[in-house]
C-alpha cells in the first residue's frame, strides 16, 4: 500500500511538472504567433514540451485520449489562447506605429529560426537544396502578390487560410504563423478582432454582444482554421520528417530565408485618394472613408542613416534572441523523447 501511494505521489509530481513546462511554452507560444518572425514550434522546444505536444495533437486528433497528453495540450492550448487574448491589441498598434522597428526585429527572429533547421538538415544534399530553392520561390512569389496590398476585405476563405497558417507556426520550429498572415493581408485583422474579443468580454458594463457578433465574422473561421490545420500538419510534418526527412527539412529552410523577402522595414500605410486603383479596386472618396488604416496600401521609402543603423541593430538583437531560445530548446529533458524522432 505504502508502494502504490508512492507512485502516485511521484506521478503526481510529474504531471504537477508537466502542466508547468505546458503553460510557459503555451505563453511563449502565444506571444510568438502574435510576433512576425518568431515561431511557436521554436518557443516550444525552448520549453522542452515540443515533441509532447506533437505526440498529443497526433494521438487526440486520432481521437485517442491519454491523461498525460490531455494534460499537456490543455496547459499549453490554454495558455496560448489568454496571452493571445490580452496582448494581441498591444502587438498590432506596434506594428501599425513603429513599424520599421518592429519589422527589423521580425527580420532577425526569422534568420535565428535558421540554425535550428541546419542543424538537423546538415549535411545538405540535391534534395535539401532543390526543396530549399522552391520554398525560398514560393515565399518570395507571396509576397511579391502582396506588395503594397491592401485593401483586402476579410473573406471566409482567406480567414481560414490565416488560421491553418498560424497552426503552422505551432508546429514547425523555425516557421513564423505571424509572418504568413503578414503575406495573406490579414495580420492587423486578426490581432484587432481578438481586441474586440477581450474588450468585448471584459468591458466595465459587461459582456458586449454587438463588439463579440462583430469579432465573431473574423474569429470563427480563423479558430476553425486553426483546429484543422493543427491536426493536418502534425500528422503530415511527422509523416514528412519520417519519410522524407532533408527535402523536408529543406524546405523548412527555403520559407526562413524566403520570409523575409516581404519584410522591408521603411514602409507606411498611406492612405489612397480618390480616383487610385488599390489591389485591382478604384477607390471613390466614401468607399476610402470607410476603409481602416490596417487596410491603407504600404509604400516604401529611404531610410535615414539612423534608422538604417537601427535597424542592423534591432535585426541583430532579434537573431541573437532566437539563436538563444533554439540553444535552450536544444536541451532536452530526460523525460521527453528527442525532437529528432518527432518533427
Amino acid at each position: 500500500m505504502a508502494h502504490a501511494s508512492h507512485d502516485s505521489d511521484e506521478t503526481a509530481g510529474q504531471e504537477s511538472l508537466l502542466v508547468v513546462r505546458g503553460t510557459v511554452g503555451g505563453v511563449l507560444m502565444g506571444l510568438a504567433n502574435l510576433v512576425p518572425g518568431i515561431s511557436g514550434g521554436t518557443m516550444l522546444l525552448a520549453a522542452g514540451v515540443y515533441p509532447g505536444f506533437l505526440q498529443a495533437v497526433a494521438e487526440l486528433s486520432t481521437l485517442r485520449f491519454r491523461r498525460r497528453s490531455l494534460l499537456l495540450f490543455a496547459s499549453i492550448a490554454g495558455s496560448a489562447a489568454l496571452a493571445i487574448l490580452l496582448l494581441a491589441g498591444t502587438i498590432k498598434e506596434l506594428v501599425e506605429t513603429q513599424r520599421w522597428i518592429m519589422y527589423s526585429l521580425f527580420i532577425g527572429l526569422t534568420f535565428g529560426g535558421v540554425p535550428l533547421v541546419w542543424t538537423r538538415a546538415r549535411p545538405a544534399n540535391p534534395a535539401v537544396v532543390i526543396s530549399g530553392l522552391a520554398a525560398f520561390g514560393l515565399m518570395a512569389a507571396m509576397a511579391w502578390v502582396d506588395a503594397g496590398g491592401g485593401g483586402r476585405g476579410p473573406s471566409s476563405f482567406w480567414l481560414f487560410l490565416s488560421g491553418v497558417a498560424g497552426a503552422s507556426a505551432m508546429i514547425l520550429p523555425g516557421v513564423s504563423g505571424g509572418y504568413l498572415l503578414l503575406l495573406l493581408g490579414q495580420y492587423e485583422r486578426i490581432l484587432g478582432a481578438v481586441d474586440q474579443v477581450k474588450a468585448g468580454l471584459l468591458g466595465s458594463g459587461g459582456p458586449n454582444l454587438d463588439l463579440l457578433g462583430e469579432a465573431a465574422v473574423v474569429v470563427i473561421p480563423v479558430g476553425l482554421g486553426v483546429v484543422i490545420g493543427t491536426a493536418l500538419v502534425s500528422n503530415g510534418v511527422r509523416w514528412l520528417l519520417e519519410h522524407h526527412e532533408k527535402a523536408t527539412l529543406g524546405a523548412l529552410l527555403g520559407l526562413l530565408f524566403g520570409a523575409v523577402v516581404g519584410l522591408w522595414p521603411f514602409q507606411v500605410g498611406v492612405e489612397p485618394t480618390p480616383g487610385e486603383t488599390v489591389a485591382g479596386q478604384v477607390w471613390t472618396a466614401a468607399e476610402i472613408a470607410e476603409l481602416e488604416p490596417e487596410d491603407w496600401p504600404v509604400r516604401r521609402h529611404t531610410p535615414t542613416p539612423g534608422q538604417a543603423a537601427g535597424s542592423l541593430a534591432l535585426v541583430a538583437l532579434g537573431l541573437g534572441t532566437t539563436v538563444a531560445i533554439g540553444r535552450l530548446g536544444a536541451k532536452t529533458p530526460p523525460d521527453e523523447p528527442a525532437p529528432a524522432q518527432s518533427g
